[in-house]
């Protein structure tokens, strides 16, 4: 099976001295469009942004959303998504769309790791980092993983097959295959397993997704990418990239464990052993600092809740940084968020007004709040883009960042 997803570079980044880098700005081709990359793309979990209309993601800039597998699957059922037309058509989206393949939240939800490795009954360490006071809802062997629901208890059972047939049910441009998502707290010996198992399920993902597109006919291709792992161990990513980059997938995922002061390193580990004419996508990442050191380091396109979370708890992002929309100096501003933000929010409402709707627990508040911070980093990952192909990128970078860890906010004139 040879990569079906186009992908084209359409500009290098130079290094700061002039010479080679892993950063490139290029444009990924699907059914439903085109992803100009670097881009952001925003979660929709349950088909659905929380709290944001599609008509509103593509008018902040959104290029594609991507939705989780695991809770379609649960509600309101992959089968129903399908018989929709697909995830775009039912959620009324007309872009692209990315779904991921459960694999983080059939092995995490609900179990809440330790933050130190256990220890069994011999004093060696264990693998077993399950929480105080929480049960272990997902059990892994080398087939698949057996979970229960988080949302009524029922039993269920993943595999790569299972995945894959979710997956392509729901329709999306482009899936990851079904992967072990570890912890820093797992052992290396346990990552070492856990590396030779998600290799296995890959080239099982590889097998029933051709099945899978042969036997769907007409309908369009789904792209899908293989996820790299390794935790913390370069020799790890080194390995599992190598060995992914051998399979034909159509592009990559950068997941797992991996220390946020170290990010750069880790993705230049498994971008130095990837195929270059694939597109490489950082999962769960999208804090600004971080979206420049993935870029400069070979990341074409990030995903990550984060944008939504925090604005449901009143934290918006500036160029001077993030603020919380609660706090008392805000009950007053009558400003927008940022005053050079042309965001729906911004053109509109003050901070004063988005204080008001917080505090009385309004659910335009959320709204509201979502939609400036989605289109600020989708913007941002937008001229990012720009800065590379016009040769201007660590201009940005140098300016964006000054500004941006500046402490506090700016004031609000009175």
């Amino acid at each position: 099976m040879d990569a079906r997803l186009p992908f084209r570079i359409d500009a290098r980044l130079a290094s700061r001295d002039g010479g080679a880098s892993l950063g490139r700005a290029g444009t990924i081709h699907t059914p439903h469009g085109d992803i100009r990359t670097p881009a952001f793309i925003p979660v929709g979990t349950k088909a659905t942004v929380k709290s944001v209309l599609p008509e509103s993601m593509a008018d902040l800039g959104a290029q594609a959303i991507l939705a989780n597998a695991y809770h379609l699957y649960l509600q309101p059922g992959h089968e129903l998504v399908d018989a929709a037309g697909g995830l775009g058509r039912f959620m009324g989206w007309p872009g692209p769309t990315f779904t991921d393949s459960g694999g983080f939240q059939v092995l995490s939800l609900g179990v809440g790791f330790k933050k130190i490795l256990a220890m069994d009954v011999q004093g060696r360490e264990s693998d077993d980092v399950i929480a105080d006071g929480k049960d272990r809802l997902a059990h892994v062997d080398d087939e698949g993983v057996t979970f229960k629901s988080h949302l009524d208890g029922s039993m269920h059972r993943f595999t790569p097959e299972v995945s894959m047939q979710v997956q392509h049910a729901i329709g999306a441009d482009i899936m990851f295959a079904f992967d072990e998502c570890t912890t820093l707290m797992n052992t290396r010996g346990y990552q070492e397993r856990s590396l030779v198992r998600t290799q296995s399920w890959a080239e099982r993902c590889i097998a029933e997704h051709e099945r899978l597109t042969q036997a769907r006919v007409g309908k369009p291709y789904q792209g899908l990418f293989g996820v790299v792992q390794g935790a913390q161990y370069e020799d790890l990513r080194r390995r599992a990239a190598r060995d992914l980059a051998a399979l034909p997938f159509d592009g990559f995922g950068i997941g797992g464990a991996l220390e946020k002061d170290r990010l750069g390193t880790i993705v230049s580990w498994v971008n130095e052993e990837l195929s270059e004419d694939r597109p490489r996508h950082l999962l769960g990442i999208g804090e600004p600092e971080d979206l420049f050191v993935g870029v400069e380091h070979g990341v074409d396109t990030f995903d990550c809740v984060s944008p939504s979370r925090v604005a449901r708890n009143s934290a918006v992002y500036t160029r001077f940084g993030r603020f919380n929309l609660m706090a008392a100096t805000n009950r007053r501003a009558f400003v927008p968020i940022d005053d050079e933000c042309t965001c729906y929010t911004c053109r509109n409402y003050t901070r004063a007004y988005l204080h008001h709707l917080f505090r009385g627990k309004e659910m335009l508040s959320a709204t509201l709040a979502t939609i400036h911070n989605e289109h600020f980093i989708v913007g941002l990952v937008a001229r990012i883009r720009q800065a590379i192909i016009d040769g201007d990128y660590w201009a940005l970078r140098d300016d964006f960042l000054g500004r941006y860890r500046r402490a506090g906010q700016p004031q609000p004139t009175p």
